[in-house]
């Protein structure tokens, strides 16, 4: 298998894909070339992005005032060129004053499904994968950032019955994080392919919400009290609302799957109301306050890398479909239409030519 020619992938209409070609522009003195190894697909931001219903495809994010504003435009017009956030590559060429990286460094980042991609060295050095890395490693270093991010805000306290609701490719890291982190870890999904794969990497247990009420079945296992966190990593409503359902009176439920649109379903009245819930909304933009003295999105991505080279989290696993890189248009097709048993899907864009 031979290199692509320099080309982007971009999307021109809802569910309407194309390849544009890259400039191949000359490097500054500071900067490196970084030709594509993998590029890890989003079941949840870039999905919204291909069915057109992410709301910066529809209304103006403005970043001063953090408020969507109607009647603006989009933020994101078509042809929208930002589809993809989890890469890795390799450098093959460098500026003239680069000194800290060097030809071959596989490194990972964001920078989009195109076959190369210019950055400074400074970037490149410190996104470098470990010497000997398995570079797949590096299409989960921004998904498992969103998946340790969510488990910093949950707070775990070994010891901590953990309920995660969502057991897609950030629900599986989270799981596994969870678990890390000391907690007793309960999965919930109705897809059977998706509890067996967080039961064979290390959730305690699994329910599936079609054959079993959660929020009865957790509050009767622990003598009334609920769960002590419970994380929703599906975008669902039903399941956020069986999450406030299921937690312990006066304890936290974590929102990190990105709702579409009016969300219905939730009976903030019952449950919400007079148990007291708590409910965070963890999102990348930010880190948990009492931390982001200390934690950043940079470490966040360095620790979701290092963690999976150490061998404490196990993510290569969720990789269940892959496709050469013309054939993305096939993939995010098979990806809007559920195809049965996937979960993280990847395109690969060749060996070095």
């Amino acid at each position: 298998m031979t290199s692509p020619a320099p080309s982007a992938l971009v999307l021109k209409a809802p569910r309407t894909l194309a390849f544009e070609p890259l400039e191949h522009r000359p490097l500054g003195p500071d900067e490196v070339r970084i030709r594509t190894l993998y590029s890890g697909v989003s079941a949840g931001t870039e999905l919204s992005q291909y069915r057109g219903t992410n709301p910066f495809m529809h209304v103006q994010w403005d970043a001063q005032t953090r408020l969507f504003k109607a009647g603006a435009g989009p933020s994101w017009p078509y042809p929208v060129r930002n589809l993809g956030y989890e890469e890795v590559g390799e450098i093959v060429e460098l500026g003239s004053a680069v000194s800290s990286v060097g030809l071959g460094q596989r490194v990972f980042g964001t920078w989009g499904h195109r076959t190369h991609h210019v950055a400074n060295q400074e970037y490149a050095r410190d996104r470098a994968l470990p010497d000997g890395a398995d570079p797949r490693i590096g299409i989960f270093s921004h998904i498992g950032a969103v998946a340790l991010n969510g488990v910093h805000d949950a707070g775990i306290r070994m010891g901590d019955l953990v309920v995660v609701f969502g057991l897609g490719v950030p629900g599986q890291i989270v799981a596994q994080a969870a678990r890390a982190s000391g907690a007793t870890v309960i999965g919930v999904d109705p897809v059977k392919a998706r509890r067996e794969m967080a039961l064979k990497l290390g959730a305690d247990r699994v329910l599936d919400p079609t054959s079993t009420p959660i929020a009865e079945t957790i509050k009767t296992e622990t003598g009334g009290r609920g769960a002590d966190i419970c994380i929703e990593v599906s975008g669902a409503a039903p399941a956020l609302a069986e999450a406030i359902r299921t937690v312990a009176y006066s304890s936290r439920v974590v929102a990190m799957g990105f709702f579409q649109g009016e969300v219905q379903g939730l009976q903030l009245g019952q449950e919400f109301h007079h148990n007291r819930i708590e409910l965070i909304c963890s999102q990348i933009s930010g880190v948990a306050p009492a931390a982001s003295h200390r934690w950043n999105k940079l470490r966040l991505w360095q620790s979701a890398v290092r963690l999976q080279h150490e061998g404490r989290l196990h993510l290569t696993s969720l990789i269940t479909h892959g496709v050469e890189f013309q054939h993305a248009p096939d993939l995010f097709a098979s990806l809007d239409q559920g195809e049965p048993g996937m979960l993280q899907a990847m395109l690969n864009f060749g060996a070095a030519a």
